[in-house]
């Protein structure tokens, strides 16, 4: 098999120990003489396997209790429905910061069921920063604060957990979830879709505050209301049945890395070097993003010469590295260099732009 790495940005890369392992069990799953894909959801083989899953995300995160974990489908993109249908009012107040792409989006569909307030916007610096907290025009009683913590298209990261006081924190941690530690405590609301740290598409993991359920709006369809899901446990409906499966492995691949402590401790490594590689250039790479808020998940960097770039992604492909190039919207390479992302292929591909510098610089 070639060696490649995949620096995807979702769906992406997994650990090689999850896949072996899947590999192992596809036929026969811990001696039940089925594929975890074919098994009934209600069995308690999977029953096993999505209570697993559970508590080992409960452990890697100290989730306390009082916390509802939940399993759903329709990706980040349903979340943008699903949170002002269950937790604003329609005639209330919800406040967005706004850092890029994910935000935007937020922000419009959360204007189809409430009222929206941006407290704050980067746009006017091409999303390089965060906007100051001074600058902040808050709502008094907003039923949630929203923001993202990591925009994958833009390469922009929050640093910090916004201090709201008592209004219920919102946030969409797609691409950084379980890659450096947070405070549950401090949220109302985290959600996350699978496809970057967690495993294969078609899951979302939502970690919401029980006193936050039971308060739809009215118009809320039954598949999105939270209560619902929560007092089902997840299985109201069909859930994911195997991505939750592979996000399971990997949340016991994660308590073998030195668990989330230790991921991020990895992750500072490997955004270091590749940082390095970009700053160092004199020019000839470069990143938009100012230092401090730079994304340690979605490296988003350009060729001074752009007209060099598809050179660029065509030599990285041919070296092994794969998947460089940046979202549609903005264009440019992006290396995403997620939990799975061995250092080694951070290297490779630090390697690979030192050698590109010298023969086109």
């Amino acid at each position: 098999m070639a060696k490649v790495y995949n620096f995807s940005a979702g769906p992406a890369v997994l650990p090689h120990e999850v896949l072996a392992t899947a590999q192992a069990e596809m036929l026969d799953w811990h001696g039940s003489g089925m594929c975890v894909m074919e098994m009934s959801h209600r069995g308690k083989e999977f029953m096993e396997i999505i209570h697993d899953a559970e508590q080992d995300l409960r452990a890697l995160m100290a989730i306390p209790a009082g916390y509802k974990v939940l399993f759903l489908q329709g990706g980040a993109s349903q979340q943008f429905s699903m949170v002002p249908l269950n937790l604003a009012p329609v005639d209330g107040h919800i406040d967005v910061l706004d850092t890029g792409h994910w935000s935007k989006l937020a922000v419009k569909e959360a204007r189809r069921y409430t009222n929206v307030n941006v407290v704050a916007s980067s746009a006017d610096s091409n999303y390089a920063v965060v906007p100051d907290v001074a600058s902040w025009q808050r709502t008094p009683d907003a039923a949630y604060f929203h923001y993202t913590s990591n925009e994958t298209i833009g390469g922009l990261q929050c640093p910090f957990v916004p201090d709201v006081g008592n209004t219920p924190l919102v946030c969409d941690m797609s691409s950084d979830f379980l890659s450096r530690e947070v405070d549950v405590s401090k949220f109302g609301l985290i959600y996350a879709g699978a496809q970057k740290n967690i495993g294969p598409s078609g899951l979302t993991v939502v970690i919401v505050r029980e006193d936050l359920l039971g308060h739809a709006q009215a118009q809320t369809p039954t598949m999105l209301d939270y209560r619902v899901h929560a007092d089902a446990d997840s299985m109201y409906n069909t859930p994911a049945t195997y991505p939750i499966y592979i996000a399971g492995l990997v949340f016991k691949w994660l308590k073998t890395q030195g668990g989330i402590k230790g991921m991020q401790a990895r992750n500072d490594e490997k955004a270091g070097l590749l940082y390095h590689m970009i700053d160092s250039s004199n020019g000839f790479y470069y990143s938009h993003v100012q230092a401090p808020y730079r994304s340690k998940m979605n490296v988003v960097f350009r060729l001074k010469d752009e007209a060099l770039e598809d050179v660029f992604l065509s030599e990285a492909k041919k070296n092994g590295l794969m998947q460089l190039k940046g979202h549609r919207s903005v264009g440019g390479m992006r290396a995403s260099i997620y939990n799975a992302m061995p250092i080694e292929g951070v290297k490779a591909l630090v390697h690979f732009m030192e050698d590109f510098a010298r023969q086109h610089g």
